[in-house]
């Protein structure tokens, strides 16, 4: 088992080193997040064609909220805001623009818990607490102008935080991470990666945890969503969309509740035990699922180690030809991407073909031909027909019975 924790190499050579701002003399109470009093930060939503960097100490942290594309330009902004940790008050919104836009939930949402103790982190914009005027400029610049909702007059409509993110952040996720996150989350999990891309094939809910700073987990909540993508047509219209939600506390358990699928991370340790909230949960390396009819899948079977083999073997050639020839095209992302990509594409390809043949019986040898183990992905093959509804009969014998 690797040890390796989110202070990971991924954002020390990808990013640059970490800042850690010097503390003011007043602010050695922990007013605002400088070092280890608070976790002051400001936000805005959403510019695009940025990389979501590890978030720290007053700086720029973008929200997409629930409002209609019609309203807003995809490049303007709706508000810009500060958020604090007060020792006493705990997290609060310090400083926003418009003044009289509803923000509520914004402070919990904003800022992880427990990122007041973090004693350095990554900048994105570095303020002066207390004084934000490059940031009202920035406000200023990129502010949209949203149509007034019924019965508040001229002030904007609240901002809702977590059931719409995935609309405004799945279709940039390819720009919005940075490089070297695919070859850090391929050697933090190894042959795992395996066993979350079945879950990820499934829609299941995974929820991983990790104390924060939680920069680099989310990034592995995006690499779990390159996992499961698939090119055919006619594929995925009966299967919910799988939601990256990023960061999520006990502010979104509500909205948890009613969600489907969706990858996520935490920093709650209290997640774990709302077990109504998820299907897998991901601790560091340990990938567990207290659901027994998904336990099957949790076992590594010789099909995902030869598929892990292939994939390592690809990524050796592809750095080998960065190193030797220059040649950095395409890169280890696209690589990544790809191979499961062509992966899924394989299954539901063959999947199809049998469902549209006189017997629609599926053999052992159509599992092996899909990169699939006949005996250890049985349970993962049944599933799969389940969830997609495709129409084929197994017949695949279980070792385990008579």
């Amino acid at each position: 088992m690797v040890e390796r924790g989110d202070a990971a190499p991924l954002l020390r050579w990808a990013e640059g080193p970490a800042v850690s701002p010097p503390l003011a003399p007043d602010q050695q109470a922990g007013v605002r997040g400088w070092g280890g009093g608070g976790g002051g930060r400001a936000a805005a939503e959403p510019p695009r064609r940025r990389e979501p960097e590890e978030l720290g100490p007053s700086q720029v942290l973008l929200q997409p909220g629930r409002l209609e594309l019609g309203d807003v330009e995809e490049d303007q902004v709706v508000a810009v805001f500060v958020v604090t940790f007060d020792p006493r008050s705990g997290n609060m919104v310090e400083w926003c623009l418009p003044q009289d836009i509803d923000l509520e939930g914004v402070e919990f949402k904003s800022m992880a818990s427990g990122s007041h103790k973090i004693q350095s982190d990554f900048i994105h914009q570095l303020e002066t607490p207390g004084h934000y005027s490059r940031l009202a400029a920035f406000y200023e610049d990129k502010k949209g102008v949203l149509h007034a909702s019924p019965g508040r007059g001229g002030s904007l409509p609240p901002v809702y935080w977590l059931p719409s993110i995935h609309r405004y952040m799945y279709p940039e996720m390819k720009i919005t991470h940075p490089a070297g996150c695919m070859s850090q989350f391929i050697k933090f999990f190894g042959e795992q990666i395996l066993i979350l891309w079945k879950f990820a094939l499934l829609r299941k809910r995974i929820l991983i945890f990790s104390p924060p700073p939680v920069g680099v987990v989310c990034y592995r909540v995006y690499c779990c969503c390159c996992l499961a993508n698939v090119s055919l047509p006619g594929i995925g219209g009966t299967v919910p969309e799988s939601k990256p939600f990023f960061y999520v506390n006990v502010a979104d358990i509500e909205s948890l509740e009613v969600e489907v699928s969706y990858v996520a991370c935490t920093t709650e340790k209290i997640f774990e035990e709302k077990r109504e909230l998820y299907d897998v949960y991901v601790d560091n390396q340990n990938v567990k699922t207290h659901h027994e009819h998904l336990q099957p899948l949790l076992k590594i079977n010789s099909a995902d180690r030869e598929k892990y083999r292939r994939l390592s073997e690809q990524r050796q050639m592809l750095l080998y030809s960065q190193e030797v020839e220059g040649d950095y095209n395409p890169c280890e992302e696209d690589l990544f991407v790809l191979f499961f990509l062509e992966q899924n594409n394989r299954i539901f390809q063959t999947l199809l073909e049998v469902s549209a043949s006189q017997d629609k019986t599926l053999t052992a040898e159509h599992a092996r031909g899909m990169g699939l183990d006949p005996q250890g992905d049985r349970s993962f093959l049944m599933d799969l027909l389940e969830a997609y509804g495709i129409d084929v009969m197994l017949v695949i014998d279980n070792p385990c019975c008579p």
